[in-house]
């Protein structure tokens, strides 16, 4: 087990379509971070900034853009790229700053100004480029892979478009009471229903948008929040960036092929759980010890499949938690009490960063309408393209 990190402080700016540069919105969730601290930008000794590869040249060197924008103080920087784990990447490079006695207090920030509709690769042609290749080869748009994988629970476990559309009542109840959530309005079964089908059996409110957006944490040392009279901050415990393993047999875009097991067997769990598991594991906790979790829910359907890969349930069993509110608020194990993504969408480097933002309120008793009654840990997971594990347990 590693030593813990504190907690500072957590900002945000609020998720929508502004139409402003990303780096407005990271120095703004900066800010927000650094009040909550009670600390001013000078006393930063590093700053690790979550890449956006949509924002221009600028986007590739984030780290630096936002210390720019803040003001140069000469601090250490560091900038990550790893899709939509590339926060949670961020914050396990600050806590290796700070465990390795290279900075004492570091500020992660990540924000993002997304396209309107589907992401899509940059223009040029690309063939090495796996996730240019599946649009070109394949056309799957990220939508079509949820569907598809939404047809997969379907086929293999049983579950149903009621189901998928129950997943998305949760959450924009839950959203309506967050004052970042882009969408603050919540629906009804019938008008997941009513909306337009984008990748069968997902419809538009099964799907989560793309969106503006930043976030940001201040992290430290214990011996520095107790010098800064935090005597109990929330702390992180665990991050895991595993990647998968050989063979890799379970589809996953943007690779289009999976592993041949003919000569070696594939391991006892799949990628999304050997995440959680790393996570478990260094933290020294398991799932029956979680108050609550954030799961990334990209569609309806794959909030489902993180039920099952987090160990809150059994293989097939997670629509039936679902059903009997395990999983909303004031059940036994709350699950995107944030809202999600049905609530944000994605701001793809601030996502991951937000969702330990969401941890540390909850874990603070500061999440309003929407606390979960006596959180004392809880986990963050996501997964990014390419093999990016990305998983966050804190504690309080």
């Amino acid at each position: 087990m590693t030593d813990d990190v504190a907690v500072l402080g957590a900002g945000m700016h609020p998720w929508g379509k502004w139409g402003r540069n990303f780096v407005e919105y990271g120095v703004a969730a900066a800010r927000a971070a650094l009040a909550d601290a009670s600390l001013e930008w000078r006393d930063i000794g590093s700053i690790v900034g979550a890449d956006t590869v949509r924002g221009g040249y600028p986007g590739y060197v984030a780290g630096a853009m936002f210390a720019k924008a803040l003001g140069w103080q000469g601090t250490r920087v560091a900038s990550v790229y790893a899709a939509c784990a590339s926060g949670a990447q961020a914050v396990n490079t600050a806590r290796a700053q700070i465990l390795s006695g290279l900075a004492d207090v570091v500020l992660v920030v990540g924000a993002d100004a997304a396209p309107k509709g589907f992401f899509r690769p940059a223009g040029g042609d690309r063939p090495d480029d796996p996730d240019w290749l599946r649009f070109r080869v394949l056309g799957a748009t990220n939508p079509t892979y949820f569907g598809l994988y939404a047809r997969r629970r379907m086929a293999v476990h049983g579950d149903t478009p009621e189901d998928f559309a129950q997943v998305k009542v949760k959450n924009s109840a839950l959203g309506a009471l967050n004052p970042n959530a882009r969408y603050r309005k919540a629906v009804t079964a019938d008008e997941v229903a009513a909306s337009a089908v984008v990748a069968d059996p997902l419809r538009l409110l099964d799907i989560c948008a793309t969106s503006d957006g930043g976030a940001a944490l201040v992290l430290s040392g214990m011996d520095f929040a107790r010098r800064h009279g935090v005597a109990d901050p929330v702390r992180i415990r665990a991050v895991s960036t595993v990647t998968p393993r050989y063979p890799n047999t379970v589809l996953d875009l943007p690779d289009i092929a999976t592993d041949s097991a003919a000569a070696v067997q594939p391991a006892a769990e799949t990628f999304r759980e050997s995440i959680a598991r790393a996570a478990y594991e260094e933290a020294g906790v398991g799932p029956e010890d979680l108050s609550f979790a954030e799961v990334y829910d990209l569609s309806t359907a794959l909030e489902l499949q993180w039920y099952e890969d987090l160990g809150l349930c059994g293989e097939g069993e997670a629509a039936k938690l679902l059903r009997e509110g395990t999983t909303a608020l004031g059940g036994r194990i709350p699950v995107n009490a944030s809202g999600g993504l049905a609530s944000f969408g994605e701001a793809v480097p601030a996502q991951a960063i937000a969702q330990v933002c969401e941890l540390t309120w909850q874990l603070r008793g500061a999440a309003g309408d929407r606390q979960v009654a006596g959180a004392r840990v809880g986990i963050a997971a996501n997964q990014g393209l390419f093999g990016h594990g990305s998983a966050v347990v804190a504690v309080r």
